[in-house]
This record gives C-alpha cells, structure tokens and sequence, in this order.
C-alpha cells in the first residue's frame, strides 16, 4: 500500500518509515502540515498516518483540510493526547483509528493494514439502498427518495455502517469499535447524540422511519420495521 506519514520527530519518523517498508509498503514522510496537506490532496493513498501534535499546522489541521478537500482516505492518528475528548475530537474531525504513543511498531502495522483492508472492502461495493434511502460510496454522498441528504463525517460513517447491516440489530460496541474505533465505553452519549441527528435527517419529513431503537439490544435500520 501506499502510505502518507506525517512526523515532525526526526528519529520517530524513521523508526516508523522503515518498519512500514520493511512490510512492504510504500512510504511518503513528511514534517510539516503544509506538505502533508499537499501530498495528501494531490497523491492517491492507502492510509494517511498523521501526528496530532506538530508545530505549525497539526495534524488535526491537516486531516481537516483533506476532509474539506472530498478526499476520504482513511486516516490513522498518532499522538500522546490520551483523554477521551482529544480521542473524540480527533475521530469527529474526519479520523478512523487512534493511536497513543508509545505505541508497539506491531500494533500499528496492524491497524494500519487493517484500514488498508477496510478501504479496499468499501471500494468492492460502490452502492448501498434500503427502501427509498441511497448510499453512493464512490460519491459520498446519501439520498432519500431522491432529495440530496448532507451528512458529517461521522454521521456518514454511522449510516454507511447500519446500511450494511440493514435488517440485523447493530449493538452499541459494535458502533463504538466499527465507527469511532473505540475498544471501551467512553462513558458518553456520543452515540446517542449523532444518531438523534442522523434519525432527524434521514427520517424527519419522510413517509417511515428507517433507523429503529431496539430497545436493550440496540438499532436497527430496516424498510420492514
């Protein structure tokens, strides 16, 4: 695959950079946000692998300017912010995986390989519709009984997930760990906040509602329900 790594450690970054080939992949490195946004804007990658704290131009920075830019490569954030609302801010501002250093060399391969793997997963289907409701994934973009639906990144991210799941019961650990890549509660009620917002875009106005709360178990999206 080829990879985009920004790291403005000199010795993190080459540490890093070589392990990434090592496994075979191809590596663009940078220091600065200003050249990992034009290479992330202007080249075609696999991954994007971004350090949160870097001077000048962050890395939350640049993931927001590639978002901004309709280029939706998933992206991996290595950082030392540990807390809960830096790991929420990064995931809300377009990121798919985090990472707290220090961090084993394994396990970022691992995850990095594993969003390779997701990445080209989502690019195999290119079009998912329950009932009246579109999902255009080489497009990004959602439709309703043909009126144009504008979603955030994580509500897109939501939604894609239920559709794929259409007709099945998707928990809350589920969602945590396959939308916000969360492997613990957060304690929050961050799922049930931007499903409130995606019900009021997706169901608000229409006919039926598609995304059902099951209740004790967790939601649903079915045409049936």
């Amino acid at each position: 695959m080829k990879l985009l790594l920004l790291e403005d450690d000199e010795e993190v970054r080459d540490r890093v950079s070589r392990m990434l080939r090592a496994a075979g992949h191809v590596v663009d490195a940078c220091r600065t946000g200003p050249d990992a946004i034009f290479l992330g804007t202007s080249e075609p990658y696999a991954v994007l692998i971004l350090d949160r704290m870097v001077q000048g131009v962050d890395g939350l920075s640049v993931l927001k300017a590639i978002r901004a830019a309709g280029i939706q490569t998933p992206a991996l954030f290595l950082t030392a912010m540990d807390e809960v609302v830096d790991r929420v801010e990064g995931l809300e501002a377009g990121a798919d995986d985090y990472l707290v250093k220090p961090f084993a060399a394994t396990e970022l391969l691992a995850r990095v390989n594993a969003l390779g793997r997701r990445q080209a997963l989502s690019q195999a289907v290119t079009h998912l519709k329950v009932a009246d409701l579109e999902l255009d994934l080489l497009k990004r973009t959602v439709t309703r009984a043909g009126k144009r639906i504008e979603l955030q990144q994580q509500e897109y991210k939501l939604l894609e997930f239920l559709m794929r799941h259409a007709g099945e019961i998707v928990t809350r650990a589920m969602l945590l760990e396959n939308v916000w890549s969360f492997h613990f509660e957060p304690g929050t009620n961050l799922i049930e906040s931007h499903m409130s917002r995606l019900r009021a875009k997706v169901d608000r106005g229409f006919d039926r509602d598609l995304i059902h709360t099951v209740r004790g178990a967790g939601y649903r999206l079915d045409a049936q329900a």
